[in-house]
């Protein structure tokens, strides 16, 4: 591919910003916590170049399928509270109003079963200045990605250093669809993500990765 020719990076699509940080966080810890979520349903509306954009039925499919691929491997994962292709039913809405400008509104309905046949329903409402959301993610991504240039490794058994793979998943923390190398797992996890990011920046200045089992603390 023309990108690896010319030692470039690509990560994804669609910054990570508002609504779809929160769903990946939130269902992330509730699955996590044995909470079987049956149906997630998002809405937006919002007044910018964005949602004028995403007006049109085309724009609009390619955010619908960004915005709900994010929780699959988080479904997948949990083979406990999931059978094999068994997912939430998962519906978003997207709508163009002129008059709210940049401040996006954000709703949220979160279904799930619990104990004993029981039912629980988290509802969120957001209003943020969506462009200023997503700023911070421009500078942060060609951060991220021009120190990626400069990080080199091999194991012990290389000859030689090389360094990351042109499709550069470390990036996918900002990315509602991250793009991954053939035969690599999606990783979608808010938590897995940032894990990815710190623990390679660890690694660099020479620290162990980070974890949270502190035997340090437990064992006597």
């Amino acid at each position: 591919p023309r990108v690896r020719q010319h030692k470039a990076f690509i990560g994804g699509d669609d910054f990570k910003s508002g609504q779809t940080k929160m769903k990946s966080a939130l269902v992330d810890f509730l699955i996590n916590a044995g909470i079987k979520l049956t149906s997630i349903a998002s809405y937006n509306h919002l007044g910018n170049n964005d949602g004028k954009n995403l007006s049109s039925q085309k724009q609009f499919r390619s955010k619908e399928i960004s915005k709900s691929n994010v929780v699959d491997d988080m479904v997948a994962a949990n083979k406990i509270l999931y059978a094999e292709d068994e997912h939430p039913d998962h519906t978003v809405v997207i709508k163009y109003m002129p008059a709210v400008g940049d401040n996006k509104r954000a709703l949220d309905e979160y279904y799930a079963e619990i104990f004993m046949g029981g039912h629980q329903t988290i509802s969120l409402f957001n209003i943020c200045e969506d462009s200023l959301l997503a700023s911070p993610l421009i500078i942060d991504l060609v951060l991220i990605a021009e120190m990626m240039t400069r990080i080199s490794w091999k194991s012990d058994e290389a000859a030689e250093y090389k360094g990351f793979h042109s499709v550069l998943s470390v990036l996918s923390y900002m990315l509602k669809a991250p793009l991954t190398p053939p035969g690599t797992p999606v990783v979608n996890s808010l938590t897995k993500q940032r894990s990815a990011l710190t623990n390679i920046f660890r690694a660099c200045v020479g620290l162990q990765p980070e974890s949270e089992m502190t035997l340090e603390h437990k064992l006597f």
